[in-house]
């Protein structure tokens, strides 16, 4: 697929713990079904229109790279219409997603990407599938109770959230000072924000804030940053879902 044309293999490698880490965390915690199999493969089909429509508007409308935005919309379309059919409910955390896409597609026209407040959108509309992947389960109950959902998509957002700051740090901001403070900062905030909800927690969000400190001025290569992302994301995630 990939030497058919660009944009059909999104190479945001970062990307993708962003996208399976809050749906993993909230089917683990709200208990498998059987939607989750249809709304996996749309949340996956609808990153993967949403990436490649943004290179379509970032190159001007231009003809070569639409294909991709022809093919991956329907795609994505069709398999939102079958976890709608599976559970009409779920129809109530659409609303939830128009911010983040309407912002990364804006992003993407005027190419400003790359912009740090539409890294943070983002992640806040990744973390929302945290709650909807919970409530799409038998998790909830009759009564309809979202509370560990929505701690652990904050949770989720905290940890994203640094790491927005953390490879930006490590990357294009690198030897920038203040950017490497503000980001040292952030972590130590969020650290700050889950201590009532766990020491163990709160330790794992310190090692992250020692990391941002150290890592960036080191020159760490993308594939090391990524690699330590990896651990980071299944670390927090266990975690997260141990303690709450």
């Amino acid at each position: 697929m990939a030497g058919r044309g660009p944009g059909w293999v999104p190479n945001q490698h970062g990307a993708w713990a962003m996208l399976a880490s809050p749906l993993l965390v909230g089917v683990l915690a709200g208990g498998p079904a059987w939607v989750h199999l249809p709304l996996t493969a749309f949340w996956f089909a609808g990153y993967l229109a949403f990436f490649a429509t943004g290179l379509w508007l970032k190159s001007g409308r231009r003809a070569r790279w639409w294909p991709p935005v022809r093919a991956y919309i329907p795609l994505a379309t069709a398999l939102g219409l079958v976890v709608l059919l599976a559970d009409p409910g779920l129809l109530v955390w659409a609303p939830g997603f128009a911010l983040p896409l309407g912002v990364g597609l804006w992003a993407s026209a005027r190419r400003r990407e790359r912009d740090l407040l539409v890294g943070l959108t983002t992640v806040v509309g990744s973390s929302l599938m945290t709650v909807v992947a919970y409530a799409a389960g038998p998790g909830p109950g009759p009564d309809g109770d979202l509370g560990r959902a929505w701690l652990l998509a904050l949770v989720q957002v905290l940890y994203f959230g640094g790491t927005v700051f953390y490879v930006k740090s490590a990357i294009r901001e690198r030897g920038n000072v203040a950017f490497l403070r503000l980001s040292v900062v952030v972590h130590a905030l969020a650290t700050l924000a889950v201590l009532p909800l766990s020491w163990w927690l709160a330790g794992v969000f310190a090692t992250l804030t020692a990391r941002a400190a150290v890592v960036p001025p080191r020159g760490v290569s993308p594939k090391a940053l990524g690699l330590g992302e990896v651990v980071g994301t299944v670390v927090v995630g266990v975690v997260s879902l141990l303690v709450t």
